[in-house]
């Protein structure tokens, strides 16, 4: 859905940073020092009354030069442990960043080595950033908030025939403020107006207003329908089942589209499916821990129960644009995806799994035969 809606002049989710990032010659991104002086005014970094002497010293020399070295006395000489533990993730995110040169060398690195010590959510602010500029000029609003699930937790829940996703961090203040137990008690108390509570449906009707909302990166009170089918009731106990040409799956899927390109530098068509009938599969990647689990069960010919269906909230087909760039083993095969939630209706998607698992063809491979039929 396109909503004929355009951005505002301002940097949509500016708490990121990404406004202070300069690209390189292969369109990845290098970070400033003002990209790391946004990071010192991050909750987890910023001043507070309670700041004691050695932390508003460290802070302040910082702002003025973000890339200093910092010696382990000046951390340890903080009062407080969990502000000393903030800035030892904080430099040691900075440090590799600054060696890798680029904001996805240091993401990717963080990945292929394993046993990341960072947080998640400095990883997810990487991802936020790289995100604004990969998506820079589009001005569909389901896009941009499609492209929260690479950063922010959801919840799901069938609501109305539905499949609604919400932001998890707000959904869950939002129980706890209003003591409500579902998306669908807080859409139901939203139409009454309670007070603190602003739930919206994503649609042509309000697309404008969260375009406009980008600019304030804590504002994640829009849901996204990623409904993939509507069902209507025909004479004679028939049911007609259609796919929605606005859900949001597809937005979902132009996202990861870019974000492979961006990754790998390989052109892929990704569309959603309903299901996959396919005789010849040969790859597939989980979008999120739930989907590969399901996934592998599936390919191996396992029986799923009814409740583990039901998690699965789509699959996807991705297909290269040039087969030379596919690893010459599945050389001209889809890769099917697949998005779900767990029990709970969570949805954690990891942007990492379309790094790791995708058979792009290596220089070698690229140069090989084709060896699909």
């Amino acid at each position: 859905m396109s909503s004929g809606a355009t951005l505002p002049p301002s940097q949509p989710w500016p708490a990121c940073g990404a406004q202070h990032l300069v690209s390189d010659a292969r369109g990845w991104h290098q970070p400033t020092p003002d990209y790391w002086r946004v990071w010192l005014q991050r909750p987890e970094l910023a001043l507070v009354p309670e700041s004691c002497v050695a932390e508003r010293a460290l802070h302040e020399a910082m702002l003025d030069d973000p890339l200093r070295s910092v010696i382990a006395g000046q951390i340890e000489a903080m009062l407080d442990a969990d502000v000393r533990e903030n800035w030892r993730h904080f430099l040691a995110l900075r440090d590799a960043v600054q060696r890798a040169g680029t904001l996805e060398a240091a993401w990717a690195g963080f990945f292929e080595r394993g046993a990341i010590a960072l947080p998640p959510l400095f990883l997810d602010l990487l991802v936020q950033a790289m995100l604004v500029r990969v998506l820079a000029g589009e001005t569909d609003a389901q896009v941009w908030r499609a492209a929260e699930l690479l950063f922010r937790r959801q919840r799901v829940q069938l609501h109305a025939g539905r499949v609604l996703a919400g932001d998890a961090d707000t959904l869950d203040h939002l129980n706890q403020t209003a003591g409500l137990g579902s998306i669908g008690a807080l859409l139901k108390q939203a139409g009454a107006a309670l007070r603190g509570v602003d739930l919206q449906v994503l649609g042509a009707d309000n697309a404008a207003h969260y375009l406009q909302d980008l600019h304030r990166s804590t504002d994640h009170r829009y849901l996204l329908d990623l409904t993939h089918t509507v069902q209507q009731a025909l004479p004679h106990g028939l049911v007609l089942s259609m796919n929605r040409a606005d859900s949001g799956l597809k937005a979902l899927a132009r996202v990861l589209q870019r974000w492979v390109t961006h990754l790998h530098g390989v052109l892929v068509e990704i569309e959603p499916l309903s299901r996959v009938d396919d005789a010849a599969w040969r790859w597939h990647v989980g979008l999120d821990v739930e989907a590969t689990a399901l996934l592998n069960d599936l390919y191996q010919g396992k029986s799923l129960s009814e409740a583990r269906q039901r998690r699965l909230i789509s699959l996807f087909r991705l297909r290269f644009a040039d087969p030379a760039q596919q690893r010459e083993d599945v050389r001209g095969k889809p890769v099917y995806l697949g998005l779900a939630m767990t029990a709970e209706g969570l949805l954690r998607l990891k942007p990492q799994n379309m790094l790791l698992n995708l058979p792009v063809a290596s220089a070698a491979d690229a140069l090989s035969p084709s060896s699909a039929p």
